[in-house]
């Protein structure tokens, strides 16, 4: 009898640690990337890439770094102000749903936070899809003074350099991105299919 009590107070406890723990409550594994939900590295495709938009990256809590051993540190700044985000949201869906790069720029200036690095990469990126090859290279340049290792402007800004013809340039880009997030990353395997196409292909992205 007192054995038996023994066990089912053992697996009631069991049951009760296992139901509280952080990764039963968040559903299991997750990811930084998916769905419209969070950024990834890994914005933003060209042609075939076109419908592998990059996912937004909001909002993380100060102090909720992740320790991971093994795992590379996620490259994507975060936004951690909800007011911010939302805002973010809105201009990434004028670029990424509607192709509206001039408006984009007015709602990512609009912000307030032209130095933060989601934010200069994507202004970059709508210069660049306007044709405006000096500014685009401009908000690269800041985003990546900001945060040397943010990814996914190494991968934008690669493509810049294979528009204009410079494919040393690219391939430097490409080996930054291995450095940060590996070869397996959704922007280096982006950005190294794009170098693959013969010089002089089109781009459209």
């Amino acid at each position: 009898m007192i054995t038996a009590m023994i066990r089912l107070v053992t697996l009631g406890t069991f049951a009760a640690a296992l139901l509280s723990s952080p990764a039963f409550a968040a559903g299991g594994g997750g990811g930084g990337g998916g769905g419209g939900g969070g950024i990834s590295s890994t914005d933003p495709y060209a042609g075939a890439y076109a419908d592998q938009k990059p996912q937004p990256t909001y909002p993380k809590r100060p102090g909720t770094k992740a320790t991971q051993k093994g795992k590379k540190p996620n490259n994507q700044s975060s936004i951690g102000d909800p007011a911010f985000a939302a805002g973010y949201r809105i201009a990434y869906d004028t670029i990424y749903e509607r192709n509206d790069y001039a408006a984009a720029i007015v709602q990512l200036k609009s912000l307030g936070h032209d130095d933060h690095p989601n934010v200069a990469n994507l202004i970059g990126y709508s210069y660049r899809k306007l044709g405006d090859y000096e500014q685009s290279q401009v908000w690269y340049e800041r985003a990546l003074q900001v945060d040397p290792n943010h990814v996914l402007t190494w991968q934008y800004y690669g493509l810049w350099q294979l528009e204009r013809g410079n494919r040393e340039q690219a391939l430097y880009h490409l080996s930054r991105i291995a450095s940060i997030c590996g070869t397996d990353c959704e922007e280096y395997r982006s950005l190294a299919a794009a170098l693959d196409r013969p010089t002089g292909t089109a781009l459209a992205y």
